[in-house]
C-alpha cells in the first residue's frame, strides 16, 4: 500500500497550524472566564467540522480519491468513538463539581496533550507495524472482543475517585479544598498546592489515553498511512471540546449510540481480520457502513426518547 510522503518539515508546519488555532480559541475564552454557550459551541463545531472537510477536499486534490476516503473514513470513525469519550468528560466534570466557566480551560489543556500522546501512539504503532504486519491481526482481534464486549455489556457506574493516577498523584502533592480560578496550582504560604482543577485535567488525561488504546487501532483497520493516521485523529480530536458543551445538554438522547459503537469496533476488527482474503472491505464501503451505523443508532435513540 503506497504511503503519502511527507517529511518532518511538513509535519511540523501542520502542528504550527494546529497549535496556533487552539492557541487563538485559549485566548479568545480566557476573557473573562466566559462560558460556552450552546450557540457558541454549536459554532466552534460547525468550524472544526468544516476544517476537517476542508483539508480532506485538499487531500483529494493533492493525493487522489483513495487517500480522501481513507481520511473521511477514519475521520468519522475517530470523532465518533471520541463521542463516547465525551459521557465520561461529564461524569468527571460533575464529580469534581467544576464550574462551567473552567471546563473549556481544562479541555483545552486535555486535548494538548492528547494530541502529543497520540502523535507518540501513532508514530510508534507505525514503525512497529511496518516492521511486524502481523500485528495487524493482533489489532483486528482486540477490536473485535473489544466491540463485541461494547454490544452486551451493561452501564457501568464511573467512579474519577477512583483512577490510579489520581491517587500515586495525592500521595505526593499537597492539594488545596477549593478552586482557585483557572490555575491547575497556586503557591500558599510559599508552598506549592495543586487545585482541584489540576485533579479533573489528570482524570481527563487518562480518560482520553484509554480511549486511544481503542481508537488507533481502529483508524489503523481503516489505513496504514501515517499522515493520514495522523491527520485524522488530530481533526476528530480539535473538534471534541465545542462537541462536549453542544452534546452535555443532549446526553440522554444518545441511549443505543453505545451500541452503535461497538457495532463499528467489530466491523472494523473484522475488516482487519479478512484484509488479505478474497473477501477484503474497500475504503468506500467500510465509509458507507459505519455512517449507515451511525445514522440508524441515531434514529433509534430518537424514537425511543419519544417514546
Amino acid at each position: 500500500m503506497e504511503h503519502i510522503s511527507i517529511s518532518w518539515i511538513g509535519y511540523a508546519i501542520f502542528l504550527t497550524f494546529v497549535i496556533t488555532l487552539l492557541g487563538i480559541d485559549l485566548i479568545l475564552f480566557r476573557k473573562k472566564d466566559q462560558v460556552m454557550t450552546m450557540k457558541k459551541a454549536v459554532g466552534w463545531t460547525v468550524f472544526w467540522i468544516s476544517l476537517g472537510l476542508s483539508f480532506n477536499l485538499l487531500i483529494w486534490h493533492w493525493y487522489g480519491k483513495e487517500k480522501a476516503l481513507e481520511f473521511l473514513t477514519g475521520y468519522v470513525i475517530e470523532y465518533s468513538l471520541s463521542v463516547d469519550n465525551l459521557f465520561i468528560f461529564l461524569i468527571i466534570f460533575n464529580y469534581f463539581n467544576v464550574p462551567e466557566k473552567y471546563q473549556h480551560r481544562v479541555l483545552f489543556w486535555g486535548i494538548l496533550g492528547a494530541l502529543v500522546m497520540r502523535g507518540l501512539m501513532i508514530g510508534i504503532g507505525s514503525a512497529i507495524i511496518m516492521k511486524f504486519h502481523w500485528l495487524l491481526y493482533l489489532f483486528g482481534l482486540f477490536l473485535l472482543i473489544t466491540g463485541i464486549k461494547l454490544l452486551f455489556k451493561s452501564e457501568e457506574e464511573h467512579n474519577p475517585g477512583n483512577n490510579p493516577l489520581l491517587r500515586l498523584f495525592r500521595k505526593y502533592f499537597p492539594l488545596t479544598p477549593d478552586y482557585h480560578g483557572d490555575r491547575f496550582f497556586v503557591r500558599l504560604n510559599r508552598v506549592w498546592y495543586a487545585t482541584p482543577l489540576m485533579m479533573v485535567l489528570i482524570c481527563v488525561e487518562f480518560t482520553d489515553l484509554v480511549f486511544a488504546v481503542d481508537s488507533i487501532p481502529a483508524i489503523f483497520g481503516i489505513t496504514r498511512d501515517p499522515f493520514i493516521v495522523f491527520t485524522s485523529n488530530i481533526f476528530a480530536i480539535l473538534g471534541l471540546r465545542s462537541l462536549y458543551f453542544v452534546l452535555a445538554n443532549v446526553m440522554g438522547a444518545f441511549h443505543y449510540l453505545k451500541y452503535g459503537l461497538g457495532a463499528i469496533l467489530t466491523f472494523v476488527g473484522i475488516k482487519m481480520l479478512i484484509a488479505e482474503t478474497p473477501f477484503a472491505i474497500s475504503t468506500g464501503l467500510s465509509l458507507t457502513v459505519v455512517i449507515s451505523i451511525l445514522i440508524i443508532s441515531i434514529i433509534a435513540s430518537t424514537l425511543k426518547k419519544k417514546n
